[in-house]
């Protein structure tokens, strides 16, 4: 058994999704010791998407239900995906009711030391089709599911508005396809529409949904 890290490591020349806030840090001298002063958006590297992204009314990261994100996941192969991911993409997966779902594509195997503008991205049909399935979570390798520069905001809204949270930004790049044991865990900030996550796979584990 290990435990893989699929966290993007933030510092301040990560990439950032265009008009984004930057990320900037800045070391701190107290009396006693050092600190770090920290400004950066809600949705910086690997971060979780909650309803609120997308709904005034929609609940807050804070409020999302743990057992959604924490627990057995399964890792699909999508690197054959060419553009976005499509419904024919998914189904042959037979996705269950209740399954955590990582998402690998081509944008792992570009890595992230620079933006993309053709990012692989979920199809809107496809988001309708997860959200139908009941899924609990679902997450992508790179800091959008949607298509960059699109009015359509359907991969978000269709997952979102039925309670199932979104993981941006993971590094699947070390990571074979199969089943693990996610643990997802956003900072707690009260109301927020999302916030950054420390994300890892444990391998070996193949417990039940």
């Amino acid at each position: 058994m290990s435990i893989i890290d699929i966290s993007l490591p933030i510092h301040t020349r990560m990439i950032i999704y265009p008009n984004n806030p930057k990320i900037r840090i800045k070391s701190v001298r107290t009396k006693w010791s050092y600190l770090s002063e920290i400004t950066f958006g809600s949705h910086t590297g690997t971060h979780v998407d909650a309803p609120r992204h997308v709904f005034k009314k929609g609940v807050g990261v804070d409020q999302i239900d743990l057992k959604k994100l924490v627990g057995p996941c399964r890792v699909l192969d999508l690197t054959q995906t060419e553009d976005r991911i499509k419904i024919e993409d998914i189904k042959k997966f037979k996705i269950k009711t209740g399954e955590r779902i990582l998402a690998k594509t081509k944008n792992s195997l570009r890595g992230y030391k620079k933006f993309y503008n053709d990012y692989v991205w979920l199809d809107p049909r496809a988001a309708t089709y997860l959200a139908n399935k009941k899924i609990a979570l679902f997450g992508i390798d790179y800091l959008s599911i949607k298509q960059r520069g699109s009015s359509d905001n359907r991969p978000h809204t269709e997952l979102l508005k039925k309670g199932i949270p979104i993981l941006e930004g993971l590094d699947l790049s070390g990571v074979k396809p199969g089943n693990y044991f996610l643990v997802a865990l956003p900072l707690k900030f009260t109301g927020l529409d999302g916030a950054p996550a420390r994300v890892v796979l444990i391998s070996g584990h193949t417990g039940r949904y």
